[in-house]
């Protein structure tokens, strides 16, 4: 997610395949990464049945489906698409404006539960920039959302995209955390995308007749016992379970449809409160504005700065 210093959009240079599988519900799917044109934005692309045109979901806050275990993005017709946000936020934790990404088979990959195989994909891929300016949502006045203990926050913030997240679990491994950076691609791939995701052995039996993690297994998730982790590999991060907690948010926020210039606070929230303060925000029309870079000379020295642009880039954004 970067900050106000990028000035053009940008895209993947060529078409990327990845093949894994959903999980929450055990299936095989597909997702492949494609070049998008410029004020596309990220659109999911899921194939139609029987011979029919494939979906569209433009990833926006009214594409919002579920988010319970995982955010679910639809288009309001049936088409629907699960665990989208550790792919979101790899898009946009490495500046990725415009994709369109195909999946096939209703989850995408969780692959090793991090953002990690997804950085590695776009990557390979390559980033493009585009013939256009970058736009971003600039926060203007604080935005707050509460629910019981849980807090989340946006709040107006210059220099780029400012996380800050705090947790707390009555378990000894986990305890009290918090993560907080301005984010560059290069904090995004260090120190956040690597996170995954984790769980509780005391909760598998209640999940699995729920219907979720089905897929879930030492290769994909952190799993604790009462009084130890059970992944042979351990950790990636002494904190790696509020550091995912942060890779979360980012994907959850990117579903703003533009990346954020603010800081996002957040204590023992989930996907449920990133979509809430996400919604908030837009609905409160003076709470924030479209900004786009322009370059400016001072003292003989070009600089970036931002000029205000008409917020309507996006049609979830008017």
């Amino acid at each position: 997610m970067l900050g106000v210093g990028v000035s053009h959009q940008t895209t993947l240079a060529q078409r990327v395949d990845l093949m894994g599988r959903g999980v929450h519900g055990g299936l095989p799917a597909r997702v492949s990464l494609l070049p998008a044109d410029v004020n596309t934005g990220i659109q999911f692309s899921r194939p139609g049945r029987d011979g029919a045109p494939d979906r569209v979901i433009s990833a926006s806050p009214a594409a919002v489906r579920n988010t319970d275990f995982a955010t679910v993005i639809g288009d309001g017709h049936g088409a629907m698409c699960s665990t989208v946000e550790h792919l979101m936020a790899a898009l946009v934790g490495l500046g990725i404006d415009n994709a369109i990404i195909e999946v096939d088979g209703n989850e995408v990959p969780i692959f090793d539960g991090s953002a990690l195989p997804f950085v590695d994909a776009i990557k390979q891929a390559g980033i493009e920039e585009q013939d256009a300016p970058r736009r971003y949502l600039k926060v203007l006045k604080p935005v707050r959302v509460k629910e019981g203990r849980s807090f989340g926050e946006l709040l107006p913030y210059d220099a780029g995209f400012r996380i800050e997240v705090e947790i707390e679990f009555d378990h000894q491994l986990i305890g009290q955390q918090r993560y907080a950076a301005t984010l560059s691609p290069e904090t995004f791939e260090r120190d956040v995308a690597p996170a995954r995701t984790f769980g509780f052995m005391s909760d598998v039996a209640k999940l699995w007749s729920a219907g979720y993690a089905l897929g879930a297994s030492l290769e994909n998730t952190i799993c604790l016992a009462d009084d130890r982790i059970l992944n042979p590999t351990g950790l990636r991060f002494p904190d790696e379970f509020v550091r995912h907690k942060a890779l979360d948010a980012v994907g959850d926020l990117a579903l703003a449809g533009l990346p954020i210039l603010g800081r996002y606070h957040s204590v023992c929230g989930g996907h449920k409160l990133n979509a809430q303060v996400v919604s908030a925000l837009m609905v409160d029309r003076s709470a924030w504005t479209v900004v786009e870079p322009q370059r400016r000379r001072v003292r003989g020295h070009a600089e970036l700065g931002v000029r205000v642009a008409v917020p309507a880039y996006r049609a979830d954004l008017s």
